[in-house]
């Protein structure tokens, strides 16, 4: 119908969807033994214009995608990501078993939740938080 409210509102066509963060790496090998032999993540996709050029690539795990860039100017070294999860004490737990050298998860309860915060290899910071969780 001609001039209803549904066509005249625009708001009603919108749907977002969850941002996917993009965080600075500098070495593909080390963003991959981090990202994916140590969190566990599966690489995705990974694009690069051509050899020798900068990688671009997603990460993702249980429905959480992560974008890893090495070109310059696409985010800031040291950036941080908060990522809501479900199972943060068992993960914690999978993280430590395999006797991380340069990182050890350790959970803390917050007024949101209970979380553990990690640094990557490139300095960014990953925040895991089961909120809500007492």
């Amino acid at each position: 119908m001609a001039g209803s409210s549904a066509e005249a509102d625009p708001v009603q066509k919108v749907m977002l969807r969850s941002a996917i963060p993009i965080l600075r790496v500098f070495d593909t090998a080390r963003a991959q033994k981090f990202y994916i032999d140590f969190l566990g993540f599966t690489l995705d996709w990974q694009h690069q214009h051509e050899p020798g050029f900068p990688l671009y690539m997603q990460v993702s795990r249980a429905g959480c995608l992560l974008h890893l860039s090495e070109h310059f100017g696409d985010a800031t070294p040291g950036s941080g990501c908060f990522v809501p999860m479900e199972g943060v004490a068992g993960y914690c737990d999978e993280l430590l078993a395999r006797n991380p050298q340069n990182v050890r998860p350790e959970l803390e309860k917050m007024p949101w939740g209970v979380q553990f915060k990690l640094t990557d290899p490139f300095g960014n910071k990953l925040t895991f938080c089961e909120q809500g969780a007492e």
